[in-house]
């Protein structure tokens, strides 16, 4: 994924990120449509019973895939099913790995093709033995930074961070609001200083206006909430047409800083 991604990067490009919720129903077809219309990589949710960071959207979309049967295994072997060529990671909760062990766990998301895990309820410094797993099985650990994090925190963070940086957009759950927080472009000036890893936008970045303005600061974007509305109100469909609208926003600023 850091690769891919360095490359878009260091080509010019912006990028993008939309997140689906793995098991929701379409989910499978939702992302072929988002790769096929722009998407630089995919954030695949595993559904986990208390998913703290979420907001409705998401908690409504994670509770409706356990509904219909969903578990981590089946969602995995779905991924390896995929038709796309876009680097995917997986976005799941600590208990999902413990309960797994973290090498077994590593060792399924690499032979089932994902590349990066993102788990937001693992505080850096108890990642250590689930990062050494994961560096071992070859899946890059997206660590999160939020905005009240120290100078001093940041520079571990980004230390540790494999395949790009996620940076929060602002404290809170996920979920599409009216405008892009300040925050959201100030910590990714903060990362951008200090790191050549790829700096991503994620966290109440809820349409395509907002996605230009952060890309103004960071290298790109992670969607989920309004990704998540868009299929579950219209199907696979409406996430592909948002996200070429989405695509064409950042390529704008694109356009316009070159």
């Amino acid at each position: 994924m850091e690769t891919r991604f360095r490359e878009r990067r260091d080509a010019g490009a912006k990028l993008l990120v939309p997140y689906i919720t793995g098991g929701y129903p379409g989910w499978a077809q939702a992302v072929e449509a988002a790769v096929a219309c722009g998407a630089d990589g995919i954030e695949i949710g595993i559904p986990f019973s208390d998913p703290v960071m979420d907001g409705p959207v998401i908690q409504q979309a994670s509770q409706l895939a356990i509904d219909h049967g969903a578990t981590p295994p089946s969602i995995l072997t779905a991924v390896a099913g995929l038709d796309v060529d876009r680097p995917l990671a997986v976005m799941t909760y600590y208990n999902v790995i413990h309960h797994e062990g973290h090498e077994r766990f590593a060792a399924r998301l690499a032979e089932t093709g994902v590349a990066g895990c993102i788990v937001p309820d693992l505080p850096l410094e108890e990642s250590v033995d689930w990062c050494l797993a994961a560096d071992e099985a070859g899946v890059e650990t997206i660590m999160l930074a939020a905005p009240t994090a120290s100078d001093e925190r940041l520079e571990r963070i980004v230390a540790r961070a494999r395949g790009f940086v996620y940076s929060v957009g602002l404290l809170g759950v996920t979920g599409e609001r009216a405008t892009l927080a300040a925050t959201a472009r100030e910590l990714a000036g903060r990362l951008k200083r200090i790191t050549d890893v790829p700096v991503i936008v994620g966290v109440g970045v809820s349409d395509a206006a907002q996605a230009a303005e952060a890309v103004t600061v960071a290298d790109g974007v992670v969607q989920g909430a309004s990704v998540m509305r868009r299929l579950m109100e219209s199907g696979p469909e409406a996430v592909g047409d948002y996200v070429a609208e989405v695509r064409a926003a950042i390529d704008a600023v694109r356009a316009v800083e070159s």
